[in-house]
């Protein structure tokens, strides 16, 4: 099979180049032209992939070569793009800059070269004039796979300013874009882990990126940019599929694998997963991966539902801001109740990050669920990397000794008490025991992504079954 949707990359030479507003303004500038644009973002970033989804109308997926493994790149990105006219990948930090001490994993450069796709550099232009040239051409010739096929120069000051940008770089032979003027930047407020989620502004999430397309659209050449999108070489290789996923991968057994083959009107076990402005922190493909394997997914909003979704038989609590919202969270009495209730009975719960708060017996001393014997708080440091882990015992996700890669991204720490086994074995930074598992709880702090692991899926949904 081939894949030939036209496709660029946008990545930048630092953090803070403007990426977000030039891929979000793309994708919403490509859509208004009645385009089915894909927006993709490399690595573990949940909350940009929000903003791409209003601005594209589909579902912000990611591409993370970390953890997932570079094999999975091109699947996933076939998967996203199915029927897409064009797809825009945004790159995370600088272009070269991936998993530290690993070379080029997981940066924007490699996802590049995996997608064969062209990028575009947008380079920060606001302190320097000549100079530019030099940057962008070091850019150009670092790694010869690499295909620069263009820069947009952002924060430019003056007409005169982009005047000697241009002229800079003629020499390096790279086209110019598109300009972004200073006075028009669009802003998006930021706090402790970031951009704030679509899900918490919803109305001004909407301003901010309407506000992004306008300035894309009058600042850049969408017509050139669609051109050196369409001049993608095609990629070779099956698309990712979760049910094929579910079938090929390596632990399949044989009450898993006629999981999903259950007659039309059958219905799967209901596996509730926490949404809301709180729980914002999700992977598609893991909703995807627990259809495929015969669940019935069900979202609910924890700051506004006081029950789980009827019939629940599983919970998936992913990763989110739960900090923010404490006191709103302690307050829905009923259904901290009835979470502990669900897993008191030994139905599986599945709880990253937020959802690890979430069970705990107070945050900040709110009270939480108190599924787990443990405390958590805010602190003032950042806790972020990506992480190696092996399953230290058996759990309603995997069997031990699975090997697994995570990202840890929190500034909150928790203190255990008395009781509950550790969910994994941490390599880097140190060595250290992470997590909980307790009953059918498998609570951490580690981000995973299921796509590298789909058997975690399957094997969730059958102790949905028989718990």
């Amino acid at each position: 099979m081939s894949v030939s949707v036209p496709r660029l990359v946008v990545a930048a030479p630092s953090s803070g180049s403007g990426k977000t507003t030039v891929a979000t303004g793309l994708m919403a500038a490509f859509a208004a032209r009645g385009l089915a644009v894909s927006p993709h973002k490399v690595g573990p970033d949940y909350i940009d992939p929000g903003y791409h989804a209003l601005a594209s109308g589909r579902v912000g997926r990611n591409l993370d070569a970390y953890l997932c493994g570079t094999e999975s790149i091109a699947p996933l990105f076939a998967h996203g793009a199915r029927g897409c006219d064009i797809a825009v990948v945004e790159g995370v930090m600088g272009m070269f800059d991936g998993a530290s001490g690993e070379g080029e994993l997981a940066s924007t450069a490699q996802v590049a070269k995996l997608l064969r796709a062209p990028v575009v550099l947008v380079v920060d232009a606001s302190a320097q004039a000549r100079s530019v040239a030099a940057l962008v051409h070091g850019f150009v010739s670092w790694d010869p796979e690499v295909r620069v096929g263009g820069v947009i120069l952002n924060k430019v000051g003056s007409d005169r300013h982009e005047e000697l940008l241009r002229e800079a770089l003629e020499s390096v032979g790279v086209p110019v874009f598109g300009v972004l003027r200073r006075v028009a930047q669009v802003g998006t407020p930021s706090r402790h882990l970031g951009l704030v989620p679509v899900a918490e502004r919803q109305e001004a999430a909407v301003e901010a990126v309407a506000a992004m397309a306008a300035q894309v659209s009058a600042g850049c050449d969408l017509e050139g940019l669609l051109a050196l999108a369409r001049g993608a070489g095609a990629l070779s290789g099956a698309e990712w599929d979760a049910a094929e996923a579910l079938a090929s991968c390596a632990d399949a057994g044989r009450a898993d694998a006629d999981a999903g083959r259950a007659g039309p009107g059958a219905r799967g076990p209901v596996v509730a997963v926490a949404g809301g402005a709180a729980f914002t922190f999700s992977y598609a493909e893991h909703a995807e991966l627990l259809t495929a394997a015969g669940a019935e997914v069900v979202v609910f909003d924890p700051l506004r539902d006081e029950g789980l979704p009827d019939g629940a038989r599983g919970l998936v609590v992913g990763g989110g801001f739960p900090e923010v919202y404490a006191a709103e969270l302690s307050a829905n009495e009923p259904l901290r109740k009835a979470v502990t209730a669900l897993a008191e009975s030994g139905a599986p719960v599945a709880a990253e990050c937020a959802g690890l708060l979430y069970l705990c017996r107070e945050l900040d001393g709110q009270p939480m669920c108190g599924v787990l014997d443990a405390s958590a708080r805010m602190t003032e440091r950042l806790t972020l990397g990506y992480r190696d882990a092996v399953a230290v015992g058996d759990s309603s996700l995997m069997v031990a000794g699975t090997r697994m890669r995570g990202h840890e991204f929190h500034r909150t720490a928790v203190e255990p008490g008395a009781g509950p086994a550790p969910a994994w074995g941490v390599r880097a930074p140190g060595r250290r025991v992470e997590g909980f598992v307790q009953q059918g709880v498998h609570a951490s702090y580690l981000h995973t992504h299921w796509a590298a692991r789909p058997g975690v899926a399957r094997r969730f949904v059958e102790r949905c079954r028989t718990s």
